[in-house]
């Protein structure tokens, strides 16, 4: 029963990190006293007492982690035009030509232009959509496809390519963002108990905007349905300084202790998609284009050392090779403790220096399938290794996976056999030498990563999934549709029983 509080976990088997620990292969029982978990024994051993949750030879597992989540962003995408299948920019033009409106405007998401046959154009647009101001986010949130309408509405000067990047269309993802707090967190509420469902205990929000406010009215509200840690962007450094916040803190004014302060989210370049991430080669036609670094290497040295001062971690945006490099080199020069986040392709020379500076690779699994083709196509001449999960698993990494939801959905499992298999949809593996192991991509799935996961063990806090198939000897399809029977929250079951 959602709420109840847990007091034993009967029958079920020990499937993720914690069950080398056990003299048994055979279904246990947990009992669970103040959040924690007190003792672990054969089934049949332990007399049940308080709340029962049946595992039914189940598999059990810590309780899940999604390392890299635009909160909001994620919830309201489910209101939007989907264009996560449009193989067109006429496509995509017309299909938000007969989208209805919302508030005056049309908004959809999740186009991925890269491998277009044509090339979105503001007079496109204008064509199809008229005078309603149409806006269409790009999947990488890097960019943003809007009509003439849409640039009056916010005061943009129109550009020929109708395409706003970077900075300019994190600004309107904002804007379109700024929904009335009841509406937004009722659409956060709605997305953590789908979160829930599929076994998530806990995320990180790197939502584009100041997050403490929010996630005080939030805990106030009496959310209690995952554990958060929230991000805060360079602009608002100084306020968070100047306000005392310090990462693992807990937000102010809560009555728990499940949203804590996270660290300084800073974007060091753009997007793979874009074509803005800092790379050693250039783009494919555009000798000059090598992608942009949006914070220059002594500006993040500065702000990540004021952030280290005061107490906050950092997770550090990079995609291509010469974004990580730099940001690396930041971590070295200001000891700052933390991630960086994506990964997407690194120097074979850099790979190492993640674990030799005590830097988590924030990665995305999904992504390495989603943008396969256009990593073959667009960086086919970059010498560095893209995605290279593997590779850094081996050099003793730590690796934390997510979903940069919006950009993928909000699915542990998916980044999970993305991981394993390298494939979906029935598709050779890509790049399988870059695979890893089932253990190490649920261990990365966890709350401390895959050099520090969470384990079933006694004494561990009771943040626990419940599954029906097991995860060890599962292929690709059965871990993408991997049942979730329970899912319990320091004891308390917010999905299932």
């Amino acid at each position: 029963m959602i709420g109840e509080s847990a007091a034993f976990v009967r029958a079920v088997r020990v499937a993720g990190p914690g069950r080398e620990l056990l003299p048994t292969t055979e279904p246990v029982d947990l009992v669970i006293a103040g959040g924690r978990i007190a003792d672990i024994a054969p089934t049949g051993n332990l007399k049940p007492r308080g709340f029962v949750v049946e595992g039914d030879g189940g598999w059990v597992l810590p309780g899940l982690w999604d390392h890299h989540v635009h909160v909001l962003q994620w919830a309201l995408a489910a209101d939007r035009v989907p264009l996560g299948e449009v193989d067109s920019a006429a496509a995509a033009a017309a299909i938000m030509a007969l989208a209805p409106e919302s508030g005056g405007r049309r908004v959809g998401s999740g186009f991925r232009d890269g491998l277009w046959p044509d090339t979105p154009t503001l007079e496109l647009l204008d064509a199809a959509a008229g005078g309603v101001p149409t806006y269409l986010i790009n999947a990488d949130v890097h960019s943003v496809w809007m009509n003439s309408a849409a640039f009056r509405r916010e005061g943009f000067e129109p550009v020929a390519s109708g395409m706003l990047v970077e900075e300019d269309a994190f600004e309107i993802s904002r804007r379109l963002n700024a929904v009335a707090p009841d509406v937004a967190d009722d659409a956060v509420e709605r997305m953590a108990r789908a979160a829930a469902a599929r076994g998530v205990v806990g995320l990180v929000d790197l939502d584009m905007t100041w997050n403490d406010e929010p996630w005080q009215r939030r805990a106030a509200r009496g959310f209690d349905v995952l554990r958060v840690s929230y991000g805060t962007y360079p602009q608002h450094l100084d306020r968070a300084i100047a306000e005392g916040l310090r990462t693992g803190d807990t937000v102010r004014g809560a009555s728990n202790d499940l949203v804590r302060v996270g660290p300084l989210k800073a974007i060091t370049d753009g997007s793979l998609g874009t074509r803005t991430a800092a790379c050693a080669h250039h783009y494919p036609g555009e000798v000059g284009n090598h992608g942009l670094l949006t914070i220059a290497p002594t500006e993040l040295v500065d702000m990540m050392t004021r952030a280290t001062a005061a107490g906050i971690e950092c997770a550090i945006h990079a995609i291509g090779d010469v974004a990580n490099a730099h940001a690396l080199d930041a971590y070295a020069v200001t000891g700052a403790v933390g991630t960086i986040e994506h990964a997407q392709l690194v120097a074979h020379a850099d790979i190492p220096r993640f674990a030799r500076l005590g830097v988590a690779a924030s990665v995305q699994p999904e992504h390495a399938l989603d943008d396969r083709d256009m990593t073959d196509a667009i960086w086919a001449e970059q010498s560095a290794q893209p995605y290279p999960l593997r590779a850094l698993a081996d050099s003793g990494a730590n690796l934390r996976f997510g979903s940069d939801a919006p950009v993928a959905p909000l699915d542990p499992w998916s980044a999970i056999a993305s991981a394993v298999y390298r494939t979906r949809d029935g598709r050779d593996p890509w790049q399988p030498h870059q695979r890893v192991g089932i253990d190490t991509a649920i261990a990365a799935s966890t709350a401390g990563g895959s050099t520090a996961a969470a384990e079933i063990s006694p004494g561990a806090l009771a943040d626990l999934v419940v599954v029906g198939s097991d995860p060890l000897t599962a292929d690709e399809r059965a871990l993408r549709s991997m049942p979730v029977r329970t899912t319990l929250l320091a004891g308390r079951v917010t999905h299932g029983a």
